[in-house]
């Protein structure tokens, strides 16, 4: 199952299991700690909590989550920053680790996690982010279960990590090329050409048809070469029809077996839920979302021109003049395929995230 980025008071999640970042000793803490002691019931928590005694930094235990909309509190230690030369960062994977090793033991299908240590215990927050994608990813290419990272907004991350900067120069640096065209080109638009809308129904009309035309991938055309025009009309529409290419559903499993994937690989790798895998390798006439074909395309670590193959499979096509559609592009273009930290760049850019479908 997914990965998903949710803005909300950890508190108010609805999951089997909700992680405190606890005290070493059984004493109610600050932050995260005492929110969900106070949620959950301070004094019904607190004993639970005592009866385990100490837990060491990077260990956890657990508790019945009492008032809190879950059945499950898991209680672990973050470590304290100090430089980062004193095993910091192997002590916070091993609370995630942890974490998720003890909610798979309880049966649990979802888990909310706070971002571990970055609060009292000053981890730098991008390096937090940094493992704790690391071993979500890890997990889940390996076990289905709904993970949620919660946060309080989007600024609450200062992401000063290169990707997070590589991609927002990407898409600063063409999404501005695409609109001053159009600004250009309104004029031109309004005289005569097709509409954005116009010219992607024409798209998926020459793929459903089979037809040999080829509108241009960057801008629509004025109009079409008269030899093009020609192919169209020439012969009936059961001619066309018998020309039609293959499907969106029949491209993507082909694709899965030139790679020598397995399906869990691709749907965890997608972001998507094995039921939603399912669904679009059981039905033929299945037509993905833009954003389901592009975390497919991530999660099969395909070059551009397959990506593009694969969304026009769906009468789709990645376009400039959208901030999702141009990260994607990057994304693929420098082989940034571990879409949990593509998620996490998209989610502080405030465009939507991939699969989670």
């Amino acid at each position: 199952m997914p990965f998903q980025i949710i803005r909300n008071d950890i508190t108010k999640v609805c999951a089997d299991a909700i992680v405190n970042t606890a005290n070493p000793r059984p004493t109610i803490g600050s932050g995260t700690d005492s929110a969900i002691y106070a949620a959950a019931g301070k004094e019904e928590l607190l004993a639970a909590r005592s009866k385990i005694g100490d837990i060491p930094v990077g260990k956890c235990a657990v508790t019945s989550a009492f008032a809190l909309p879950a059945q499950y509190i898991i209680h672990t230690v973050a470590p304290s920053w100090r430089g980062g030369t004193h095993g910091e960062e192997a002590a916070l994977r091993s609370c995630y680790e942890k974490s998720l090793k003890m909610a798979v033991s309880l049966g649990c299908a979802s888990i909310a996690f706070p971002l571990l240590a970055t609060g009292n215990y000053d981890y730098p927050k991008d390096q937090a982010l940094s493992a704790a994608t690391s071993v979500i990813y890890e997990f889940l290419m390996e076990n289905d279960m709904m993970v949620y990272l919660v946060v309080f907004d989007r600024e609450a991350y200062d992401l000063s990590g290169k990707l997070f900067r590589d991609v927002t120069a990407y898409i600063d640096e063409h999404y501005v090329a695409e609109k001053e065209i159009e600004e250009r080109e309104g004029t031109e638009y309004r005289a005569g050409r097709p509409s954005r809308q116009e010219w992607q129904e024409r798209r998926r009309e020459d793929i459903i048809l089979g037809s040999m035309m080829h509108l241009p991938d960057t801008m629509p055309a004025a109009s079409l070469p008269e030899e093009a025009l020609s192919a169209a009309t020439a012969g009936s529409l059961d001619d066309h029809l018998r020309g039609a290419d293959i499907t969106f559903q029949e491209y993507l499993l082909q694709l899965i077996i030139d790679k020598d994937m397995k399906n869990a690989d691709v749907y965890h790798g997608a972001n998507i839920t094995k039921q939603h895998f399912s669904k679009i390798m059981s039905n033929p006439d299945y037509h993905p979302t833009k954003n389901t074909a592009c975390a497919l395309a991530i999660a099969l670590h395909l070059d551009l021109p397959t990506t593009q193959e694969l969304l026009e499979k769906a009468g789709l096509a990645l376009s400039h003049s959208s901030r999702f559609d141009l990260a994607v592009e990057y994304f693929i273009l420098n082989k940034k395929y571990n879409i949990l930290d593509d998620n996490i760049t998209l989610y502080s850019k405030g465009i939507e995230t991939l699969g989670t479908q």
